[in-house]
Protein backbone atom coordinates (compact mmCIF):
# COMPACT_ATOMS: atom_id res chain seq x y z
CA UNK A 1 0.00 0.00 0.00
CA UNK A 2 0.91 3.36 -1.02
CA UNK A 3 1.65 5.27 2.65
CA UNK A 4 -0.57 9.26 2.87
CA UNK A 5 1.33 11.96 2.33
CA UNK A 6 -0.03 13.22 5.81
CA UNK A 7 0.94 10.36 7.43
CA UNK A 8 4.11 10.32 5.65
CA UNK A 9 4.80 13.98 6.93
CA UNK A 10 3.68 13.15 9.85
CA UNK A 11 6.04 10.35 10.98
CA UNK A 12 9.29 12.36 9.72
CA UNK A 13 8.07 15.30 12.21
CA UNK A 14 7.34 12.48 15.27
CA UNK A 15 9.74 12.75 17.63
CA UNK A 16 11.54 9.30 18.32
CA UNK A 17 14.37 6.89 20.04
CA UNK A 18 16.46 5.14 18.86
CA UNK A 19 17.69 1.70 21.07
CA UNK A 20 19.51 -0.79 18.94
CA UNK A 21 22.12 1.09 15.85
CA UNK A 22 25.86 0.63 15.89
CA UNK A 23 28.11 3.27 15.95
CA UNK A 24 30.62 1.39 13.78
CA UNK A 25 27.30 0.46 10.82
CA UNK A 26 26.24 3.93 11.17
CA UNK A 27 29.63 5.30 9.05
CA UNK A 28 28.33 6.90 5.80
CA UNK A 29 29.87 5.38 2.92
CA UNK A 30 31.67 8.43 1.95
CA UNK A 31 33.11 8.97 5.28
CA UNK A 32 34.24 5.51 5.21
CA UNK A 33 35.96 6.03 1.62
CA UNK A 34 37.63 8.88 3.98
CA UNK A 35 38.96 7.03 6.84
CA UNK A 36 39.70 4.38 5.20
CA UNK A 37 42.35 6.13 2.68
CA UNK A 38 43.54 8.05 5.87
CA UNK A 39 44.71 4.88 7.49
CA UNK A 40 45.76 2.69 4.27
CA UNK A 41 42.93 0.19 4.60
CA UNK A 42 42.04 -1.36 1.59
CA UNK A 43 38.27 -1.49 0.20
CA UNK A 44 36.89 -3.60 -2.59
CA UNK A 45 35.48 -0.40 -3.92
CA UNK A 46 36.58 3.17 -4.61
CA UNK A 47 33.27 5.11 -5.07
CA UNK A 48 30.31 5.62 -3.15
CA UNK A 49 28.14 3.39 -5.56
CA UNK A 50 30.63 0.65 -5.19
CA UNK A 51 30.25 0.65 -1.88
CA UNK A 52 27.04 0.61 -1.80
CA UNK A 53 27.04 -2.48 -4.14
CA UNK A 54 29.80 -4.23 -1.48
CA UNK A 55 26.87 -3.94 0.95
CA UNK A 56 24.89 -5.95 -0.20
CA UNK A 57 24.90 -8.71 1.90
CA UNK A 58 25.35 -12.99 0.80
CA UNK A 59 24.48 -13.89 4.10
CA UNK A 60 25.41 -12.96 8.19
CA UNK A 61 28.87 -14.03 7.84
CA UNK A 62 29.76 -11.71 4.52
CA UNK A 63 28.09 -8.85 6.82
CA UNK A 64 30.71 -9.36 9.89
CA UNK A 65 33.40 -9.23 7.24
CA UNK A 66 32.29 -5.98 6.03
CA UNK A 67 31.57 -4.54 9.37
CA UNK A 68 34.84 -5.51 10.61
CA UNK A 69 36.51 -3.73 7.05
CA UNK A 70 34.26 -0.38 8.83
CA UNK A 71 35.80 -0.70 11.76
CA UNK A 72 39.24 -1.20 11.00
CA UNK A 73 39.11 1.77 9.63
CA UNK A 74 38.72 3.58 12.58
CA UNK A 75 41.66 4.50 14.54
CA UNK A 76 42.30 7.62 15.93
CA UNK A 77 39.76 9.87 18.77
CA UNK A 78 39.19 12.02 15.64
CA UNK A 79 38.04 9.49 13.54
CA UNK A 80 35.68 8.12 16.19
CA UNK A 81 34.29 11.43 16.75
CA UNK A 82 33.60 12.26 12.88
CA UNK A 83 31.55 9.27 12.65
CA UNK A 84 29.37 10.10 16.39
CA UNK A 85 28.92 13.77 14.93
CA UNK A 86 27.76 12.95 11.79
CA UNK A 87 25.82 10.06 13.29
CA UNK A 88 24.04 12.70 15.77
CA UNK A 89 23.51 15.09 13.33
CA UNK A 90 21.49 12.60 11.69
CA UNK A 91 19.35 11.60 14.39
CA UNK A 92 18.50 15.22 14.81
CA UNK A 93 17.58 15.59 11.35
CA UNK A 94 15.25 12.49 12.07
CA UNK A 95 13.80 14.35 15.22
CA UNK A 96 15.12 11.59 17.47
CA UNK A 97 15.27 12.65 20.43
CA UNK A 98 17.41 10.08 22.45
CA UNK A 99 19.69 7.26 21.04
CA UNK A 100 21.13 4.43 22.66
CA UNK A 101 24.37 3.04 20.53
CA UNK A 102 25.98 -0.09 20.33
CA UNK A 103 29.92 -0.19 19.92
CA UNK A 104 32.30 -3.04 20.16
CA UNK A 105 34.96 -1.44 21.56
CA UNK A 106 37.24 -4.43 22.16
CA UNK A 107 37.49 -4.46 18.42
CA UNK A 108 39.43 -1.38 18.55
CA UNK A 109 41.23 -1.93 21.37
CA UNK A 110 42.23 -5.29 19.30
CA UNK A 111 43.15 -2.42 16.45
CA UNK A 112 45.66 -0.68 19.08
CA UNK A 113 43.21 2.23 19.96
CA UNK A 114 43.60 4.00 23.16
CA UNK A 115 40.32 3.32 25.06
CA UNK A 116 40.49 6.44 27.48
CA UNK A 117 41.18 8.83 24.58
CA UNK A 118 38.39 7.18 22.63
CA UNK A 119 35.92 7.80 25.68
CA UNK A 120 37.13 11.32 26.08
CA UNK A 121 36.54 12.04 22.24
CA UNK A 122 32.99 10.54 22.35
CA UNK A 123 32.08 12.04 25.78
CA UNK A 124 32.62 15.36 24.10
CA UNK A 125 30.86 14.66 20.76
CA UNK A 126 27.17 13.65 23.04
CA UNK A 127 27.97 16.75 25.07
CA UNK A 128 28.30 18.78 21.72
CA UNK A 129 25.31 17.41 20.25
CA UNK A 130 23.18 17.71 23.52
CA UNK A 131 24.55 21.48 23.36
CA UNK A 132 24.10 22.27 19.50
CA UNK A 133 21.57 19.95 18.65
CA UNK A 134 19.47 19.24 21.80
CA UNK A 135 19.79 15.73 21.34
CA UNK A 136 21.22 12.79 23.79
CA UNK A 137 23.04 9.86 23.67
CA UNK A 138 24.44 7.21 25.31
CA UNK A 139 26.98 3.89 24.81
CA UNK A 140 26.42 0.35 24.96
CA UNK A 141 30.04 -1.47 24.75
CA UNK A 142 29.06 -4.99 23.23
CA UNK A 143 31.04 -8.14 24.54
CA UNK A 144 31.17 -10.41 20.93
CA UNK A 145 30.51 -13.81 21.63
CA UNK A 146 33.10 -15.64 19.64
CA UNK A 147 36.05 -12.93 20.37
CA UNK A 148 38.87 -14.31 23.08
CA UNK A 149 37.67 -13.68 26.64
CA UNK A 150 40.77 -11.52 26.67
CA UNK A 151 38.75 -8.62 25.06
CA UNK A 152 35.68 -9.43 26.74
CA UNK A 153 37.55 -8.25 30.18
CA UNK A 154 38.67 -4.92 28.45
CA UNK A 155 34.94 -4.44 27.17
CA UNK A 156 34.21 -4.68 30.98
CA UNK A 157 36.65 -2.81 32.43
CA UNK A 158 35.57 -0.01 29.28
CA UNK A 159 32.44 -0.04 30.40
CA UNK A 160 33.14 0.32 33.97
CA UNK A 161 35.53 3.06 33.51
CA UNK A 162 33.20 5.03 31.29
CA UNK A 163 29.90 5.06 33.37
CA UNK A 164 30.54 9.11 33.72
CA UNK A 165 31.04 9.40 30.25
CA UNK A 166 27.96 7.99 28.65
CA UNK A 167 28.37 4.79 29.27
CA UNK A 168 25.08 3.00 30.34
CA UNK A 169 25.06 -0.58 29.57
CA UNK A 170 27.29 -3.91 28.72
CA UNK A 171 26.14 -5.31 25.54
CA UNK A 172 26.74 -8.84 24.09
CA UNK A 173 26.52 -9.61 20.36
CA UNK A 174 28.24 -11.93 17.68
CA UNK A 175 27.04 -14.88 16.75
CA UNK A 176 24.48 -16.27 18.60
CA UNK A 177 25.54 -20.19 17.85
CA UNK A 178 28.60 -19.54 20.02
CA UNK A 179 28.35 -20.01 23.81
CA UNK A 180 26.89 -17.47 26.04
CA UNK A 181 27.80 -19.13 29.44
CA UNK A 182 31.82 -17.70 29.13
CA UNK A 183 30.73 -14.12 29.26
CA UNK A 184 27.91 -14.95 32.63
CA UNK A 185 30.50 -13.15 35.26
CA UNK A 186 31.26 -10.24 33.16
CA UNK A 187 27.42 -9.47 33.16
CA UNK A 188 27.35 -10.25 36.99
CA UNK A 189 29.62 -8.05 37.52
CA UNK A 190 28.18 -4.79 35.43
CA UNK A 191 24.47 -6.18 37.20
CA UNK A 192 26.65 -5.54 40.77
CA UNK A 193 28.31 -1.97 39.47
CA UNK A 194 24.96 -1.08 38.30
CA UNK A 195 25.10 -1.16 34.23
CA UNK A 196 22.18 -2.43 32.55
CA UNK A 197 22.51 -4.87 30.49
CA UNK A 198 21.50 -5.91 26.88
CA UNK A 199 21.92 -9.27 24.50
CA UNK A 200 21.42 -9.94 20.69
CA UNK A 201 19.68 -13.22 20.40
CA UNK A 202 16.80 -14.76 18.50
CA UNK A 203 17.92 -12.88 15.64
CA UNK A 204 19.04 -16.06 13.61
CA UNK A 205 18.95 -19.03 15.81
CA UNK A 206 16.12 -20.06 17.47
CA UNK A 207 14.56 -19.40 21.12
CA UNK A 208 17.06 -21.22 23.16
CA UNK A 209 19.16 -18.58 21.93
CA UNK A 210 17.03 -16.04 23.86
CA UNK A 211 16.51 -18.43 26.66
CA UNK A 212 20.34 -18.78 27.20
CA UNK A 213 20.58 -15.19 27.22
CA UNK A 214 18.19 -14.28 29.87
CA UNK A 215 19.97 -16.92 32.19
CA UNK A 216 23.44 -16.00 31.78
CA UNK A 217 22.91 -12.11 31.16
CA UNK A 218 19.75 -10.85 32.60
CA UNK A 219 19.32 -8.83 30.11
CA UNK A 220 16.42 -5.78 30.74
CA UNK A 221 16.09 -5.77 26.94
CA UNK A 222 16.86 -8.65 23.73
CA UNK A 223 18.32 -7.23 20.55
CA UNK A 224 16.07 -8.61 17.56
CA UNK A 225 14.78 -11.56 19.71
CA UNK A 226 12.13 -12.22 16.53
CA UNK A 227 12.60 -15.39 16.67
CA UNK A 228 10.74 -16.11 20.46
CA UNK A 229 7.50 -15.72 18.29
CA UNK A 230 8.29 -20.01 17.23
CA UNK A 231 8.23 -20.56 21.21
CA UNK A 232 4.52 -19.12 22.88
CA UNK A 233 5.55 -19.95 26.38
CA UNK A 234 8.76 -17.62 25.41
CA UNK A 235 6.82 -14.73 24.22
CA UNK A 236 4.53 -15.35 27.75
CA UNK A 237 7.47 -15.00 29.82
CA UNK A 238 9.17 -11.96 27.84
CA UNK A 239 5.61 -10.23 28.09
CA UNK A 240 5.04 -11.02 31.82
CA UNK A 241 8.34 -9.66 32.77
CA UNK A 242 8.24 -6.76 30.62
CA UNK A 243 11.92 -7.52 28.80
CA UNK A 244 11.38 -5.45 25.55
CA UNK A 245 12.72 -6.52 21.99
CA UNK A 246 14.30 -4.42 19.91
CA UNK A 247 12.95 -4.95 16.69
CA UNK A 248 14.78 -4.00 13.45
CA UNK A 249 12.82 -5.01 10.49
CA UNK A 250 15.10 -3.79 7.49
CA UNK A 251 17.61 -5.33 9.22
CA UNK A 252 15.92 -8.58 9.61
CA UNK A 253 15.29 -8.87 5.76
CA UNK A 254 18.59 -7.88 3.96
CA UNK A 255 20.46 -10.40 6.65
CA UNK A 256 17.79 -13.41 5.69
CA UNK A 257 16.35 -13.45 9.14
CA UNK A 258 12.83 -12.92 7.19
CA UNK A 259 12.25 -13.54 3.64
CA UNK A 260 10.15 -9.97 3.46
CA UNK A 261 8.56 -7.49 5.75
CA UNK A 262 5.39 -8.51 4.97
CA UNK A 263 6.27 -12.12 7.24
CA UNK A 264 8.14 -10.25 9.47
CA UNK A 265 6.63 -11.30 12.71
CA UNK A 266 6.50 -8.00 14.78
CA UNK A 267 2.89 -8.15 14.51
CA UNK A 268 2.33 -11.56 15.81
CA UNK A 269 4.68 -10.86 19.02
CA UNK A 270 3.09 -7.48 19.50
CA UNK A 271 -0.44 -9.18 19.58
CA UNK A 272 0.87 -11.52 22.10
CA UNK A 273 1.58 -9.15 24.41
CA UNK A 274 5.67 -8.17 24.25
CA UNK A 275 6.89 -5.11 24.48
CA UNK A 276 8.59 -3.90 20.99
CA UNK A 277 10.73 -0.86 20.18
CA UNK A 278 11.58 -0.06 16.42
CA UNK A 279 15.36 0.46 15.50
CA UNK A 280 17.58 0.36 12.47
CA UNK A 281 20.46 -1.47 13.42
CA UNK A 282 23.37 -0.53 10.70
CA UNK A 283 21.41 2.28 8.91
CA UNK A 284 23.66 3.25 5.40
CA UNK A 285 24.66 -0.44 5.57
CA UNK A 286 20.90 -1.30 4.97
CA UNK A 287 20.07 1.65 3.28
CA UNK A 288 17.41 2.47 5.84
CA UNK A 289 16.78 5.15 8.67
CA UNK A 290 14.27 4.81 11.71
CA UNK A 291 12.17 7.15 9.83
CA UNK A 292 12.12 5.13 6.78
CA UNK A 293 11.76 1.94 9.22
CA UNK A 294 8.38 3.62 10.74
CA UNK A 295 7.34 3.85 6.65
CA UNK A 296 7.60 0.74 5.95
CA UNK A 297 5.78 -0.44 8.79
CA UNK A 298 2.95 1.87 8.28
CA UNK A 299 2.83 0.63 4.89
CA UNK A 300 3.37 -2.79 5.29
CA UNK A 301 0.93 -3.21 8.40
CA UNK A 302 -1.19 -0.81 7.91
CA UNK A 303 -0.28 1.20 11.58
CA UNK A 304 -1.56 4.96 11.45
CA UNK A 305 -0.88 8.13 13.81
CA UNK A 306 -1.59 6.58 17.03
CA UNK A 307 0.27 3.04 16.61
CA UNK A 308 3.21 4.68 15.56
CA UNK A 309 3.34 7.23 18.53
CA UNK A 310 3.01 4.03 20.54
CA UNK A 311 5.84 2.52 19.56
CA UNK A 312 7.79 5.39 19.61
CA UNK A 313 6.85 6.04 23.46
CA UNK A 314 7.59 2.12 24.10
CA UNK A 315 11.24 3.02 23.21
CA UNK A 316 11.21 5.94 25.18
CA UNK A 317 9.94 4.31 28.38
CA UNK A 318 12.40 1.55 27.69
CA UNK A 319 15.33 4.00 27.62
CA UNK A 320 18.21 3.52 30.35
CA UNK A 321 18.13 6.88 31.51
CA UNK A 322 17.74 8.51 34.72
CA UNK A 323 14.12 9.17 35.80
CA UNK A 324 15.02 13.11 35.61
CA UNK A 325 15.93 12.49 31.99
CA UNK A 326 13.13 10.56 31.01
CA UNK A 327 10.65 13.57 32.78
CA UNK A 328 12.29 15.94 30.72
CA UNK A 329 12.05 13.81 27.36
CA UNK A 330 8.48 12.75 28.52
CA UNK A 331 7.33 16.30 28.54
CA UNK A 332 8.71 17.20 25.19
CA UNK A 333 7.11 14.44 23.78
CA UNK A 334 3.98 15.16 24.38
CA UNK A 335 4.18 18.52 24.01
CA UNK A 336 5.19 17.37 20.41
CA UNK A 337 1.72 14.90 20.08
CA UNK A 338 0.28 17.54 21.15
CA UNK A 339 0.88 19.93 18.14
CA UNK A 340 1.20 16.90 16.17
CA UNK A 341 -2.12 15.96 17.16
CA UNK A 342 -3.76 19.07 16.25
CA UNK A 343 -2.03 19.77 12.68
CA UNK A 344 -2.20 16.02 11.28
CA UNK A 345 -5.74 14.53 12.99
CA UNK A 346 -7.67 17.50 14.26
CA UNK A 347 -7.33 16.26 17.75
CA UNK A 348 -4.67 17.40 20.01
CA UNK A 349 -5.22 14.93 22.93
CA UNK A 350 -5.72 11.92 20.83
CA UNK A 351 -2.07 10.73 20.47
CA UNK A 352 -1.68 11.38 24.65
CA UNK A 353 -4.49 9.29 24.94
CA UNK A 354 -2.69 6.43 23.07
CA UNK A 355 0.24 7.37 25.20
CA UNK A 356 -1.45 7.10 28.49
CA UNK A 357 -2.53 3.54 27.28
CA UNK A 358 1.02 2.41 26.83
CA UNK A 359 1.99 3.37 30.46
CA UNK A 360 -1.14 1.68 31.33
CA UNK A 361 0.15 -1.76 30.07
Amino acid sequence: MSLDPALDAFIQEMPKVELHVHLEGSIRPGTLLQLAKRHRVSLPADSVEGLREWFRFKDFEHFVEIYLTCSQSLRDPEDFQLVAREFLAEQAAQNIRHSEVHFTIGTHLRNGANGGEVAAALSETLEDAERRLGVTARWIPDIVRDVSWRWADRTLEWALDGRGQGVVALGLSGFEASSDEPFREHFRVARQEGLHRVAHAGEHEGPDSIRSALEICEPERIGHGIRSVDDVELMERLAENKIPLEICPTSNVRLGAVPDLASHPIETIRSAGVQVTVNSDDPPLFETTLTEEYRRLAETFGYGAAELAALSWSALRHAFITEEERGRIEADFRRQFRRLGAEHLGDEKLLERRLDRVDAG
